[in-house]
């Protein structure tokens, strides 16, 4: 642990789906680098729990806003709840799928609020807490997107979509503000060890022992915050491109789809079958 996060880009740190997993892993490691921290998820008991830890541990100031990020109004309550701060360091870590379903398994409203809370809120928060950094001349902005993000495959199509979304959204901020004293990292994670990869897990009776440590995460992302555009973590090449290779779309989307046990001769009765 080198960077003085508190220093280099201002006194307080936002995490959007800060209560736990990965999220968390981020709330600890910027308070050890001297932030304050504000916590945003859902639920305002886990919040507590986890404000009072990261005091205890750190002796930063912590405060917390119980938001769904789903909401149309989620950012803009968010910018509201922290209008008196210098937001030095925005990390979006919301958006997990706890369900991985057929396209067709899974209710409109579900797709939607997904997408909403993967996309749109994005899109909404880089803009209101992006552009003070621009403006003040330092800042970095972390959006947290997956593995999925590479190509699409079978029970990931709006996941997988929206992390496309937040993949490219990351590249292009760095793009425009790399000049500006901004940093943006579209951070790449694999399978992580967290709650909500565990109910995706039991969800489909699945069992994994190979996932990455959140706090592993956490501290590689935030030691190369201005290596952007792009970070994939744990991989041997982490500023590289898509593991797939050379590979066209059409086989790379057979050789993921093959990957979650599902054989091209499955995909084709699947679509027959509705």
């Amino acid at each position: 642990m080198t960077t003085d996060l508190a220093g280099k880009y201002g006194q307080w740190g936002i995490i959007a789906g800060g209560s736990d997993g990965v999220g968390a892993a981020f709330a600890h490691g910027m308070a050890a680098r001297g932030m304050n921290i504000v916590l945003v998820a859902r639920r305002q008991q886990v919040l507590d729990d986890r404000a009072a830890e990261i005091r205890s541990k750190h002796g930063v100031e912590v405060r917390t806003v119980q938001l769904d990020l789903s909401a149309s109004d989620a950012p803009a309550e968010l910018d509201v709840a922290t209008s008196d701060l210098e937001v030095g360091l925005f990390v979006y870590n919301a958006g997990s799928d706890d369900r991985s379903a057929a396209f067709l398994d899974k209710d409109l409203a579900t797709h939607l609020s997904l997408v909403h809370r993967n996309c749109t809120s994005v899109v909404d928060a880089a803009y209101r807490f992006g552009g003070p950094m621009v403006a003040r001349g330092r800042g970095a902005v972390v959006l947290v997107t997956s593995g999925a993000a590479w190509v699409g495959g079978p029970t990931l199509a709006t996941y997988g979509a929206t992390k496309a979304f937040d993949l490219i959204l990351a590249e292009s901020l760095w793009a425009e503000w790399r000049g500006s004293g901004v940093d943006v990292l579209g951070l790449v994670l694999g399978a992580t060890d967290t709650p909500s990869m565990h109910r995706a897990l039991g969800a489909a009776g699945d069992s994994r022992r190979d996932l990455a440590d959140p706090s592993d995460v956490a501290e590689e992302a935030l030691e190369h915050l201005s290596d952007g555009p792009t970070w994939i973590c744990g991989s041997s090449n982490p500023t590289g491109g898509s593991p797939f290779g050379a590979l066209s779309r059409r086989d790379a989307v057979l050789a993921l789809s093959r990957s979650l046990g599902v054989s091209d001769e499955q995909d084709v009765a699947s679509v027959r079958n509705g």
